[in-house]
């Protein structure tokens, strides 16, 4: 069973804020950039609303970066180990997909793993994300089959066993027709991390 960690939101409000201010970002100015509202925004940053991976997307592409960095805890000392119990695991509030952190943060590896566990008729579309150029996934799916159709409209279904590479910055549709979980792990590159 997996263990949602409840001070998560409180996190990816902080480190929207942070990221926001990095960038040189007002409210309004992230707002129109990335069609997320005002009182959303500062609802997400004070850790009162959960943002669904939808919203969390169109935040990544408007400050360029990734889905990592939200889940990343920038007060955290550098450790090579990451154990289980330790790794941080959110879930969308629309989808009811986990989103678990596997690899170790801040180490400054050009390589992020995460671990989705999908349910069984989910869908979620990303839109393009301007600014993630650099970023590169490889999907492979562990358990269960997933859809994936990307930009070009290539639909490509995914077995245990498969692995898929696309760039982030594309829009892309995921979805799980099956009647059980789908469990995949996402290998993010970036290309040019500091």
């Amino acid at each position: 069973m997996e263990i949602i960690d409840d001070t998560f939101d409180v996190t990816i409000g902080q480190n929207l804020r942070r990221l926001r201010a990095e960038k040189g970002f007002t409210l309004d100015q992230l707002s129109e950039v990335s069609t997320v509202s005002r009182a959303m925004i500062s609802r997400i940053e004070r850790g009162e609303a959960s943002p669904s991976a939808l919203l969390l997307s169109k935040l990544c592409a408007a400050l360029g970066t990734s889905l990592s960095a939200f889940f990343s805890d920038a007060d955290k000392p550098v450790d090579p180990l990451l154990r289980r119990v330790d790794q941080p695991v959110w879930r969308d509030p629309e989808t009811g997909y986990t989103r678990r952190v596997i690899s170790p943060q801040a180490t400054g590896s050009a390589v992020d793993i995460v671990q989705i566990r999908f349910p069984a008729g989910a869908r979620i579309a990303y839109p393009p994300k301007h600014g993630a150029s650099e970023l590169r996934q490889h999907l492979w799916v562990l358990y269960g089959v997933l859809d994936v159709i990307s930009d070009d409209e290539t639909s490509y279904e995914l077995h245990k066993g498969d692995c898929l590479f696309m760039p982030v910055a594309e829009p892309h549709i995921f979805s799980n027709p099956g009647m059980t979980d789908v469990i995949y792990a996402v290998v993010i590159e970036h290309a040019y991390r500091k």
